[in-house]
């Protein structure tokens, strides 16, 4: 039986999460359709700036994405502090930009609320804008409506273009973070669209590489400011309130050379010397190199220790998380 959204996402646990939506019917997302020869690359860049228009109204970051030719992958950070920290007007506008205003609150807005009732109902609406600007399966609704909508006017059908509900990963530790994100830059590598992290677009890894939020095209079509993707902080992370704690240079130097080996497609070996990102989270080459081609297939719901998953699965009314056996020797 389906779960509820609500019993898959557990924000005390963390506020990382590896999303997934794939399409159906042979619909291709992006790229080009071997069937009908039909090319719908220009599809990537639709996919990339309705992220960037919804993280610039969510109080939602992107730490990691890539668009494939029929699915995308999102690394995404939930922030609800940034959204308690907005006023009643702010949270009203950024709603605006997706939704029409509700009668009450249009009569609060301008001073017109008839009775206290009235003035209560309207801040309960607000308050309900205020979460569901900071939710996924909200964030994740926006963002794949619009592109179906689209994605079916130009191929002049209907029906449904995304395959159920996207698939949400827990990620309850900065290695799993980490892993994620690797194995979501790699994804251009291991489908062989691309032969190095560098030529791999419409992924994070490419739009960290060559700065690509700093050349936004259109930028009067966001209402607020665009977001940049979650930073590298660093040893930093204890200044700042939110970021990934590790170095920039360190993950795209390991990345790359992650790529070269999946590349080849023949056993590789990474000098764990070589690479402090690797000593840092405490894995060897066979380990790494196992997650960064095997993360989003070999595990599922919640990816973290023993311990972090036991946790998540109480709060989120669970007996267990499927595959803690697999995890328990990688994960520790």
């Amino acid at each position: 039986m389906t779960q509820s959204r609500s019993k898959q996402v557990s924000l005390q646990d963390t506020r990382y999460y590896h999303l997934i939506s794939r399409c159906v019917r042979r619909a291709y997302l992006c790229g080009e359709d071997a069937y009908s020869k039909q090319s719908y690359e220009h599809r990537r860049q639709w996919m990339v700036d309705r992220i960037r228009f919804l993280t610039s109204l969510f109080s939602i970051d992107v730490a990691a994405y890539a668009v494939m030719s029929n699915h995308y992958h999102l690394v995404v950070y939930v922030d609800e502090s940034e959204a308690m920290a907005w006023s009643d007007e702010e949270v009203c506008e950024r709603w605006q930009k997706l939704y029409h205003n509700h009668p009450l609150v249009e009569r609060l807005q301008k001073g017109q609320s008839s009775c206290q009732a009235e003035i209560d109902k309207a801040n309960e609406i607000i308050n309900k804008w205020r979460m569901r600007l900071a939710d996924l399966s909200w964030l994740m609704r926006n963002l794949n409506e619009y592109i179906a909508r689209k994605a079916n006017q130009e191929d002049n059908c209907k029906g449904r273009f995304w395959e159920g509900r996207f698939k949400s990963q827990a990620l309850l530790d900065e290695k799993a973070v980490l892993a994620c994100m690797a194995y979501v830059d790699l994804n251009p590598i291991r489908a062989k669209m691309a032969d190095s992290v560098q030529s791999a677009q419409y992924t994070s890894i490419f739009e960290r590489i060559h700065d690509k939020a700093s050349f936004i095209d259109n930028k009067a079509q966001f209402p607020f400011i665009v977001k940049p993707l979650l930073g590298f902080i660093g040893n930093e992370h204890q200044q700042s309130p939110k970021g990934i704690s590790f170095s920039l240079l360190d993950y795209l130097t390991l990345v790359e050379e992650t790529g070269k080996i999946i590349r080849e497609d023949k056993g590789g070996h990474l000098n764990t010397q070589t690479f402090p990102l690797l000593q840092q989270l405490g894995l060897n080459s066979e380990d790494w190199l196992q997650l960064a081609q095997h993360f989003g297939k070999q595990y599922h719901q919640a990816v973290g220790t023993v311990t972090e998953l036991s946790t998540f699965a109480a709060h989120t009314s669970k007996r267990w998380i499927s595959g803690h056996r697999q995890q328990a020797d990688i994960f520790q």
